[in-house]
């Protein structure tokens, strides 16, 4: 296809596209003379991933060109691979190690990851984003008096795995490796709201059986 009918299909204005291939977003398509080239349905959805990740990730060009870079990297190893692309997204700051609260919780999720074993995960610790975000939350719930720790996070954690299970299932039916590594990206920016969102609607029908509407 060309560039007019590319923009079409992806709603992306030529504009925009050109801009992408400047940045090397997008990939150069089939030069066929000097000032036409042709583009097939892999330009198509990769356009469609920068256009979310940009529209409505809110990413930076150059978080953009990182996490596809990961994406593109066929040397590493899946599990390498898809981790890259994940962690080089937007995450949270490090932890204070000298806070008592982060201790604290640096202890608990090693608590949880003992109850559930889960001895893969206990070797990413140290350079696991989602291991930091968790030990965060874990250290403010602290810091507020809560007592938020393995115990009750653990019959969370199962349903996870169950949802991580479903995650992976739906991964492995894509044809490539870079296919399974961006529809994860596209999870992360596009189906983990639409989770929090499924919470929050289930705790609103909970309450709602619970308490009424009063």
């Amino acid at each position: 296809m060309r560039l007019a009918e590319l923009s079409e299909r992806s709603g992306v204005s030529t504009a925009t596209i050109k801009y992408y291939l400047r940045e090397g977003l997008l990939a150069p398509g089939r030069q066929i003379n000097a000032t036409t080239a042709e583009y097939d349905e892999e330009h198509l959805r990769r356009l469609r991933l920068v256009r979310a990740m940009i529209q409505v990730g809110r990413l930076p060009v150059a978080t953009v060109r990182e996490v596809l870079g990961h994406v593109d990297d066929d040397s590493l190893g899946p599990t390498i691979r898809l981790g890259a692309a994940l962690w080089a997204l937007p995450q949270v700051p490090e932890p204070d190690t000298e806070d008592e609260y982060v201790q604290a919780a640096h202890r608990e999720v090693g608590a949880l990851l003992d109850r559930l074993g889960w001895e893969n995960a206990k070797q990413l610790t140290t350079i696991s984003p989602a291991y930091r975000s968790l030990v965060t939350a874990l250290a403010a719930f602290r810091r507020l008096g809560y007592d938020w720790g393995a115990e009750q996070l653990t019959p969370y954690a199962e349903l996870m795995h169950r949802t991580a299970v479903l995650d992976l299932d739906n991964l492995e039916a894509l044809p490539s490796g870079t296919e399974r590594v961006e529809f994860a990206v596209l999870g992360a920016i596009l189906n983990e709201p639409a989770l929090q969102a499924l919470h929050r609607l289930a705790q609103e029908e909970e309450s709602a059986r619970r308490y009424g509407f009063e």
